[in-house]
């Protein structure tokens, strides 16, 4: 949708009993919104009648009221009714339940701008023909299958998407919509094209890709203004030479077809793009067995702008640009499919992790959820630091339906780097963990005998019927050292066995008792123990309490072995101790064996200290740490020595004085969010400001605090995390320099370096604003030539730049960063031109910086609209001035 279309009226606020904002109405995002616009109708109708711009959300369950009630805005230039805003439990986007419109609609003659995307019209609705006045139409994600005859009478139409239906023709009068300029008609299920096609003369886009054609017609060389023809993913098996005669054509793409023999005209033609046919191979039957084994997988690199990829029945390999690849064989699915993925920061959302267990990866979300292939697709995902795999297995787990399901995974090391690889039919979210090794078995009505693979001493029989129906068994064993016992407990006579966690599929007790062998704790023998002294342990499934069970079994004690029955399954711990209260004694070394010593880093960037790295770091790690830092940064010594479970929450505040540069996506009443996770990085880096520069300098200091725990998380962790002073852990010192006379250039008092405002990027997507430029220009320093190279500035203007403003960078870096927005400040993707140049020179930072920025602006612009009810209207801008405040 065009910006001018979205942006907030310049009239006063609103207020939440006045939702309508000048001349427009945006509901689409409140979950009331068409129960409010009903209430207007009522209310406010002589207000409402001057709205000329209207969003509603097609999932409301009162849609078709308010729809009913859209006559009366005889000023409407601009009418949204679009679904997708709200998705099932799979993540996927729910279809509107739009079905027909009223036939008073066709009195809306002002009408130019319409969009009923995601709903489900199996035909277009007959009032749409009258609204001649109509310039963009939106029938995206529909289930149409035919255009009526008289879609002709739209006369003014330039712009229509009816991409993602199920259209198996076109009718002959789309010819007669001559100003037509763009069309996209890709996803649907056409066999062939008009004739009439051609008439489209002042056509620049026709987008045909992912249908079904075989050919298309000659009248297409006709269209003498196209610069884009996509007729990627159909089954053409031939081409006109003269398409490469169309004067304009920047972009003839022609993949994944059937194309044998292609004309020299086409193959000389440099903006045709011939990748995946069969070019010059003969015209053959081969069965399956033959294409499997002449089969050449095709390979696709993305980007890192990249979000999504084709693939297609004959397979392929992806490489995602964080070096997971994924691996398509041969009829994994029957026709193109648009797969989506992203790569997500790990939180308590979605990273699910049982006890002991340790993240190794960031989460890989692959979507549509839920889809299902016809063979399995390979994973293989980058893991970080695993460490010490002795004891312990690496996984991949997976969102499974409503369960978390751990994969068959192998682990293969190539250079420097372990992948975990698994197979699977569906997509989700995956990531990987170690965990515990896991021993499994079926257990039938004849018996069998469970052994673990990590102390072979550890054995569970199960009798002859013991269940009537088969059961599959698992079990894990956490080893427990002397060393590491005596270290939490201080007593070097407590010793323990490994703790055994057992679990099975069924619910029900066993029929007959289960014998389990357990070995007695080192240094104990049979012979010599004093049984007034062993304690066997019964513990729940989340170690919140342990019960001495000794006295409710019969122990069986050899020399080195305790045996004991039951007829279900728990945990089970072995001790030898002469302590009393063993129980609550267990319950805190257990609470200890899943706590990690940290310290926490607060360092200053050298050339710029506003710029504050924050990190996490285990004990082990955090000299080599900051040895690697102390180059580029300073600041004090870490904190003393923390405990944190693996997946807990915690904050950095800035304080006496300082605050954060702006607003960031993962900030908490002003704390700024981390996730601790012992083998990833927990590090961040942001801007620190305070309004107390002007005049002398800053001593604040940095502080962390605890946050929420990981769910069923053992009752003794939680106690001293309650209240405010029990939730702080460590404060460092942050110190800001007293600002020089030279930095109010790039400050607010910019008086003497005027530059004309703008905003970067739209609406939809977010802004930067002028004053976020600003910002980011204060983080670059002399690479700022390496920064225009990559923005595609010419040598010349930067040697321009140089001479004009000899002598003073910071004006240097405004020239540059403001002359390049200026020029591509209309373009939808300069956003994100502007990352990948920060990225080529090396300044993640920055990129990182303008990434949340966005991300934190279209987060605003949505919770605005449904906190305050409207009060500041519909714009992405109005959040990113308010970032840069």
């Amino acid at each position: 949708m065009d910006s001018q279309w979205v942006g907030t009226s310049t009239e006063e606020p609103l207020s939440p009993s006045s939702p309508i904002a000048g001349d427009r109405l945006v509901l689409e995002y409140r979950s009331d919104g068409c129960e409010c616009f009903l209430q207007l109708t009522e209310a406010k109708r002589g207000d409402l009648e001057q709205v000329e711009i209207l969003h509603l959300s097609s999932n409301n369950a009162q849609i078709s009221q308010a729809v009913g009630a859209l006559h009366v805005l005889h000023e409407l230039r601009v009418l949204v009714l679009k679904g997708g805003l709200a998705r099932d439990e799979l993540g996927r986007c729910q279809h509107g339940l739009l079905t027909s419109l009223p036939s008073e609609l066709c009195n809306l003659k002002r009408l130019t701008y319409l969009d009923l995307s995601y709903n489900s019209f199996t035909e277009l609705p007959s009032c749409i023909t009258f609204l001649t006045s109509l310039s963009e139409l939106h029938l995206s994600c529909n289930h149409l299958r035919t255009l009526p005859e008289d879609i002709s009478n739209l006369v003014n139409l330039t712009y229509l998407s009816v991409m993602f239906n199920q259209l198996t023709e076109i009718p002959a009068a789309i010819g007669q919509l001559r100003k037509l300029d763009k069309l996209y008609l890709s996803g649907n299920k056409l066999e062939s094209l008009p004739e009439e096609i051609g008439c489209l003369k002042v056509c620049t886009e026709l987008d045909l890709s992912d249908n079904c054609l075989t050919g298309v017609p000659e009248t297409l060389c006709h269209m003498t203004f196209l610069k884009q023809l996509i007729l990627q993913n159909n089954r053409l098996a031939s081409i006109s030479a003269s398409l490469a005669s169309l004067p304009d054509l920047c972009n003839l793409n022609l993949m994944y077809n059937s194309l044998r023999h292609v004309p020299q005209e086409i193959l000389n033609c440099s903006c045709a793009h011939l990748k995946g046919n069969p070019i010059g191979e003969p015209e053959s039957f081969p069965t399956i067995e033959d294409k499997i084994r002449s089969l050449e997988i095709k390979e696709i690199h993305l980007k890192r702008e990249d979000d999504r990829f084709l693939i297609i029945p004959n397979g392929c390999r992806v490489y995602l640009p964080c070096g997971t690849e994924i691996y398509f064989p041969f009829g994994a699915v029957t026709s193109t499919i648009t797969i989506y993925f992203q790569i997500l920061p790990p939180d308590q959302q979605h990273v699910k992790l049982e006890h002991h267990d340790i993240l190794l990866s960031r989460i890989l979300e692959l979507r549509p959820h839920g889809i299902q292939f016809h063979q399995d697709v390979d994973i293989a995902i980058p893991v970080n630091s695993p460490g010490s795999l002795k004891k312990r297995e690496i996984v991949i787990r997976t969102l499974s339906g409503q369960t978390w399901t751990d994969l068959h995974t192998t682990t293969v090391k190539r250079s420097n780097e372990m992948q975990a690889t698994c197979r699977t039919l569906h997509f989700s979210w995956f990531f990987v963990v170690s965990r515990l090794v896991e021993d499994h078995c079926e257990v039938p009505a004849e018996g069998n005998t469970l052994f673990s693979s990590v102390d072979n001493g550890i054995r569970v029989f199960f009798p002859p019927g013991a269940t009537n129906d088969t059961r599959t068994v698992r079990m894990q064993v956490l080893p427990v050292s002397a060393k590491e016992l005596k270290k939490i407990t201080g007593d070097s006579n407590s010793l323990t066995s490994p703790l055994l966690c057992l679990s099975q599929s069924s619910t029900a007790n066993f029929l007959n008792p289960v014998k389990i062998q357990l070995p007695l704790p080192p240094g104990v023998t049979g012979t010599g123990l004093d049984r007034s002294c062993l304690v066997l342990l019964h513990g729940d499934k989340q170690a919140q309490n342990w019960t001495d069970i000794t006295s409710q079994v019969v122990l069986e004690i050899t020399h080195i072995y305790a045996r004991f029955e039951v007829d279900h399954f728990s945990w089970y711990w072995l001790w030898y101790t002469t302590k009393s209260y063993v129980g609550d004694l267990a319950k805190t070394v257990y609470k200890r064996l899943r706590m990690y010593q940290v310290h926490f880093v607060a360092l200053q960037r050298k050339r710029d200290p506003e710029q504050v790295l924050l990190q996490c770091v285990t004990k082990s790690k955090v000299d080599n740490t900051v040895k690697k830092l102390k180059d580029r940064y300073k600041g004090p010594e870490p904190s003393d020595l923390v405990d944190l479970v693996e997946g807990e929450q915690f904050f950095a505040a800035f304080e006496q004085g300082l605050k954060l540069h702006s607003e960031r996506p993962d900030c908490v009443s002003g704390r700024l969010s981390f996730i601790f996770y012992s083998r990833m990085k927990n590090m961040k880096e942001v801007y620190v400001t305070s309004s107390d520069r002007e005049n002398s300098v800053v001593k604040g200091q940095v502080s962390f605090y605890r946050g929420s725990v990981p769910e069923a998380l053992a009752e003794e962790i939680t106690k001293h995390r309650k209240g405010p002073e029990s939730e702080w852990m460590a404060s460092l010192p942050i110190k800001l320099p007293k600002l020089k006379s030279s930095d109010t250039v790039l400050g607010k008092n910019r008086n003497s370096y005027s530059l004309p405002p703008l905003n970067l990027g739209n609406a939809e997507m977010g802004y930067l604003t002028e004053s976020n430029l600003l910002s980011i220009a204060r983080q670059i320093g002399r690479e700022w030539r390496i920064i225009g190279m990559n923005l595609n500035l010419s040598h010349g203007e930067l040697e321009r730049i140089e001479y004009k403003s000899s002598g003073d960078l910071d004006k240097q870096i405004l020239e540059m960063l403001f002359v390049w927005a200026n020029k591509n400040s209309s373009q939808p993707d300069c956003v994100e031109r502007l990352v990948k140049a920060m990225q080529d020179s090396g300044r993640t930072d920055i990129a990182e910086m303008i990434q949340q920025i966005v991300t934190l602006g279209k987060q605003k612009y949505t919770q605005s609209i449904r906190r305050l009810g409207l009060d500041r209207g519909n714009s992405s801008e109005d959040s990113a001035i308010a970032l840069s405040q």
